[in-house]
């Protein structure tokens, strides 16, 4: 037993190496310990996980390859199918052409048909609802106003299966009871459940769960960890090349980064159990004791690494992040930078995940975020009329040279922005805090357009606790502050959802609105943010806009029931369930299931919708 454990004391230095010379010697050592049967399973089982490990890389990989494929094919399709609606389009102009607003069915435009939309309002003119006629026999008022389309019925049974398959993936199920913890779409949560498979799959592979080879199962849940640590930083940085291969910005990545860092911390804790069980089982009854265990350098940085990850995790619950915002911000950045020196001081064989971790953060926060993509300027900033509203207002003079290197190295806010971008704020007058914070905002202003040598930024920044509350402090004594910009960043994939479809509804809450159709608001003086010129803007091109009462006075509008009416006029005459919808909603999360599970229905029922959900945050 002596012996035993004085191999496990050599195994001891050696965990998580994962270099070459270490796999000689343990190979070496397996040649040697053919006496041993005990000490060469262990060490056959160490080599094992080791080569093991690299398969994990190999296997995200060829996901990310998946997933580009699968981008890049959709888009090449999109063009296509874009190009031939241009030309359909081009087609219909001509003399003589088809015009297929002539095989439009009239529509009756009634108050009742936008129940719950303010009748004063000038932004609901031209909602349109179908007439219906009277009610014929078997019906009543609880039959669905959306009918299956009679085309629909005809479609070819894979067609039919999926846009089932597609309806359920969209799917977001309710929160859950007690605890209020809203859950993902079907999709999502599916995803997030294969990842999680994976670290099991690879924990427990080949893996002899026996107290002997406790330190093999220790030493394995050490090596997917730091294999994870890479992945975790690419997740979390704001400039990374998943973006240009899947289109999924960091926004859409967000959830993956906090779900695998959750599991990160699971792992680290299942390390640190199985050493301590190595110990109490291997180590004890020889006379090794727990504190000389615990004091000896590479467990107590082992130790310190725990307790940094795992503060991170309680730090970044959503309770906490909602209360104490700021301080997660400072934690959050902190915590990490001390738990990957402790991780590459810990071990060597730590060292080259630590390296790539650092280099991803170093490049994403030095290089772009405080470097190409940073932007200083002087800005207006004025109170809004509900008193609870700042709109910060600069001029963005546009970059004319350089302009295939900024696009080859990033996009910065001197080469302009796109419809749903945002950029992060910093306003370093305000407090010594402010100065290294960043806070994002939606780019509110249309962008501009090639040939301008200038852009007019306009954020629009509800005051809450923290930085909002002090900028709307500020702006009731100043009227312009120094600010720095960093952006612009964001997903065009609801942009291109909007540009490929027939159809097009947005729907907007709260201050995210970029693009408006249904835009609901908590009071009356938040359509001053846009103004009546921007409104009539909207009529002149053609867009619908529909603003329900204010849901301070009113409660929260039926949302579903005006998309239902819109896809009833606007879809279903035309082409029976053919036409292509898309759907882009940002608000609260309350609102954001509602518009996906509409659209889960109407999928199901035989329309062709794809709806994305645009929101970001930590």
């Amino acid at each position: 037993m002596a012996a035993h454990a004085d191999d496990l004391r050599s195994l001891l230095a050696m965990s998580l190496k994962a270099t070459i010379p270490d796999a000689r010697v343990l190979t070496a050592d397996v040649s040697k310990s053919s006496s041993d049967p005990g000490r060469s399973k262990l060490i056959k089982g160490i080599l094992f996980s080791r080569r093991f490990i690299i398969s994990y890389q190999v296997v995200l990989l060829a996901l990310l390859m998946v997933f580009t494929i699968r981008n890049w094919t959709h888009r090449i399709r999109s063009q296509i199918r874009q190009r031939r609606r241009q030309n359909l389009s081009i087609f219909e102009t001509r003399p003589g052409g088809y015009n297929k607003t002539s095989a439009k069915t009239d529509f009756t435009v009634t108050e009742d048909s936008v129940k719950g939309v303010s009748s004063s309002s000038s932004t609901i003119q031209g909602i349109c609802s179908p007439s219906r006629g009277p009610i014929k026999d078997g019906e009543s008022e609880q039959t669905p106003l959306l009918r299956p389309s009679r085309a629909s019925s005809f479609r070819p049974k894979g067609l039919q299966l999926r846009r089932k398959i597609r309806a359920f993936l969209i799917y977001q199920p309710r929160p859950i009871p007690l605890v209020n913890k809203a859950l993902p779409s079907n999709g999502t949560t599916l995803f997030v459940l294969a990842l999680l498979g994976l670290q099991v799959f690879y924990i427990l592979y080949q893996m002899p769960l026996s107290i002997p080879m406790l330190f093999v199962f220790a030493d394995r849940t050490s090596l997917l960890f730091v294999a994870n640590l890479p992945i975790l930083y690419l997740f979390a940085a704001k400039n990374q090349p998943i973006k240009l291969l899947t289109g999924y910005s960091y926004e859409s990545l967000n959830i993956f980064h906090r779900r695998l860092g959750e599991v990160m911390c699971v792992l680290a804790l299942l390390h640190s159990v199985g050493m301590v069980g190595v110990w109490y089982t291997i180590l004890r009854p020889v006379g090794f004791s727990l504190a000389r265990f615990l004091l000896s350098k590479i467990i107590l940085l082992g130790l310190g690494a725990l307790v940094a990850y795992e503060m991170i995790y309680f730090t970044s619950l959503g309770s906490f992040r909602q209360r104490w915002y700021e301080l997660f911000l400072f934690l959050h950045v902190s915590l990490q930078a001390a738990a990957l020196v402790l991780l590459w001081f810990h071990h060597h064989g730590s060292r080259p995940y630590v390296g790539a971790a650092l280099v991803i953060f170093l490049v994403d926060r030095l290089f772009y975020r405080m470097g190409l993509k940073l932007e200083s300027s002087q800005a207006s900033v004025e109170v809004a009329k509900d008193s609870d509203t700042v709109i910060l207002r600069t001029k963005v003079s546009l970059a004319q040279k350089h302009r295939y290197l900024r696009n080859l190295i990033g996009q910065d806010i001197s080469k302009g922005w796109k419809a749903t971008e945002h950029i992060f704020l910093t306003v370093p007058v305000l407090s010594c805090k402010h100065i290294v914070q960043a806070h994002p905002f939606t780019i509110a202003s249309k962008a501009p357009q090639a040939g301008d040598s200038d852009a007019e930024l306009k954020l629009i920044i509800r005051a809450q606790d923290g930085f909002s509350g002090d900028l709307l402090r500020y702006a009731r004594r100043q009227n312009s502050v120094k600010v720095r910009l960093d952006g612009p960043y964001g997903s065009q994939n609801a942009l291109h959802l909007l540009q490929q479809s027939d159809l097009s509804i947005v729907v907007a809450g709260g201050s995210g609105i970029a693009i408006l159709l249904i835009w609901v608001i908590r009071n009356d003086t938040h359509t001053s943010w846009v103004g009546p010129s921007e409104f009539q803007n909207l009529r002149n091109i053609g867009i619908e806009v529909i603003i329900p009462p204010p849901t301070a006075e009113n409660g929260k509008p039926d949302v579903p029931s005006m998309i239902y009416s819109w896809v009833s006029s606007g879809a279903s005459p035309v082409t029976s369930g053919d036409t292509k919808i898309g759907v882009v909603c940002s608000g609260p999360d309350g609102m954001n299931r509602a518009v996906r599970n509409i659209c889960n229905r109407l999928l199901a029922q035989g329309h062709d919708i794809d709806v994305e959900v645009e929101k970001f945050g930590w």
